[in-house]
């Protein structure tokens, strides 16, 4: 007890310190409040009362702001938590799956190309989750559809812990694919919009964060249940799935709706209420409003609670991906560039062929107890959720590109050195050489930390992907996925720009676009109609 209230007290002798510092500095004892006497010299208590009085007023004016702005910070990350917390689902979909197909495959009796299909069709279905989920959330709103996430879900869990064969368990896996897919949508945008620009780095990181805590609990979840009933364990660890999909449906209505869907929808007053709690400051919190409202082509002067928002044009979505794919930009095609190619290379480096066949990995290095696959595949959960901790701290300081290309050469380095351990255990089928099994798990752990300080973080949400190589050995597929890497290594230096401390909206002229100007135009537009009035009088002059 005594050890829990050392900060504290701590804390309040510090600020008592510097407000006598301040006391000291402000309270001037006037002449008269001094007279010499037989006793010696003699204060006027209430003089000194006023000074102290005022000094403290000084002292809680002074560390108000600084209060405020961490109470705010506070709050944003609170937010980007909970919002977060729907990529749990995600990671723990992916984390269970690759130790329950083991004892799937025992019990339902199905063939590798089935499990195959069962585990691989998740990126499928989470497409459709995600293409679902922009939608949705552009007419009910960010938080709404987080809710809507976790209950789409919950039901796909309880579909897979109650299914009796493999067809009712693909069922299951459909319906939470789709839940995953809104989810992990969903969790990045609301966390990005609610940030503001100082901290973005730091907090759009949570869902990357949370996948792998959702990982290292489906790891978990296999070990605990891997001793119960063959018929009972593999249901037990996808059912339970449904309670943290539960638990986000009902803490998710506490969150704050997303002030840049406010604002699209002319909820400037709410809008600004959400950011005045999100923002370091007042006036950072009007420039978040003023940006977004560029963004969404409100004139900068046109205040208001509920104000008109320009409706689109006909056919303005085919315009934006006429715009995107048939005649992008100089500036269009660099952003499309970027993005297609960081996840390209992040899926196509192997990181999901790591985590959802690490048992399969471990077992062609040698490691054939059940226990003591799940045992190690446990700690590949554990290193890629303290890594990817790290990363959280880093992305702010260290910036994208570096951690970005730490990332990358680390992950070429790991996947070498798997590539050679495996190969080394397949030429020799029927000897055991520990060594050989040893570099095959340090390498797996490395790839994972170096995957989670930089490549996963920084590219956000991951969706689940399998990518099958037939005709190469197991060995030889991490070679491959090392050369992306190094591929990927060049592209990174070469093509994506810093973007740590930049806002939402100064992405467009980061990558090379003309910013947009509503003073501009609305000057324009008053000229023009200027003009149409005067046409009429100089008609009629003539």
């Amino acid at each position: 007890m005594a050890m829990a209230m050392a900060p504290r007290a701590a804390s309040a002798c510090i600020m008592l310190l510097h407000g006598l510092r301040l006391v000291r500095s402000t309270v001037r004892f006037p002449a008269r409040a001094l007279t010499n006497s037989r006793d010696g010299p003699r204060v006027d208590i209430k003089e000194v009362a006023i000074k102290l009085t005022m000094a403290s007023a000084d002292l809680a004016e002074a560390i108000e702001p600084s209060r405020k702005k961490k109470s705010n910070v506070k709050y944003a990350s609170i937010c980007a938590i909970l919002a977060s917390m729907a990529s749990v689902i995600l990671g723990y979909d992916i984390g269970v799956m690759s130790g329950a197909a083991m004892y799937i495959k025992k019990d339902l009796k199905i063939t590798d190309v089935q499990l195959e299909i069962l585990i691989g069709i998740l990126s499928l279905y989470s497409l459709i989750g995600s293409f679902a989920g922009a939608r949705t959330s552009d007419r009910i709103g960010r938080r709404l559809t987080v809710v809507f996430a976790a209950v789409i879900f919950f039901a796909g869990a309880l579909l897979m812990g109650f299914a009796v064969n493999y067809s009712m368990l693909m069922v299951g896996r459909f319906v939470a694919g789709v839940g995953v897919g809104y989810g992990g949508m969903i969790a990045p945008v609301y966390t990005a919009e609610i940030s503001p620009a100082a901290s973005r780095g730091f907090l759009t990181s949570f869902p990357e964060v949370f996948i792998n805590v959702g990982i290292l609990l489906g790891y978990l979840s296999n070990f605990a249940f891997a001793r119960l009933p063959l018929r009972l364990g593999w249901r037990v660890m996808l059912g339970i799935g449904a309670a943290p999909a539960g638990l986000l449906a009902l803490m998710v209505l506490w969150m704050p709706e997303s002030p840049r869907w406010l604002v699209m929808k002319g909820r400037l007053a709410d809008a600004r209420a959400v950011l005045e709690k999100t923002s370091a400051s007042p006036e950072e919190a009007a420039e978040r409003l003023a940006d977004i409202k560029v963004a969404a082509g409100i004139p900068k002067g046109l205040d208001g609670d509920v104000v008109a928002v320009p409706k689109e044009r006909s056919g303005g979505e085919m315009q934006v991906w006429r715009e995107l794919i048939l005649s992008p930009t100089p500036a269009i095609r660099r952003i499309l560039l970027s993005a297609v190619g960081l996840h390209f290379f992040q899926q196509a480096s192997g990181s999901d062929s790591v985590v959802l066949y690490s048992p399969t990995v471990f077992k062609s290095a040698g490691i054939t107890d059940d226990n003591k696959l799940l045992g190690v595949t446990c700690a590949v959960g554990v290193a890629k959720t303290l890594f990817i901790l790290v990363a959280t701290f880093l992305l702010d300081r260290a910036g994208r590109r570096p951690l970005l290309l730490t990332s990358t050469g680390g992950m070429i380095v790991s996947l070498v050195g798997l590539g050679t351990g495996l190969t080394v255990v397949g030429h020799h089928p029927d000897a055991k050489i520990p060594s050989a099994v040893a570099l095959c798990i340090a390498s797996t752990l490395a790839y994972v930390a170096f995957f989670s300080i930089g490549l996963g973080p920084v590219t956000g949400v991951y969706n689940s992907e399998i990518f099958p190589l037939q005709g190469i050995t197991i060995g030889g597929s991490f070679f491959l996925y090392s050369g992306i890497a190094a591929v990927g290594w060049v592209f990174f230096f070469t093509c994506l720009p810093e973007t740590r401390g930049r806002t939402l909206e100064e992405m467009g002229k980061l990558f090379g676009m003309p910013e947009p100007d509503t003073d501009m135009a609305e000057a324009h537009n008053a000229a023009a109609k200027e003009k149409a009035v005067e046409m009429p009088a100089v008609l009629g002059n003539d």
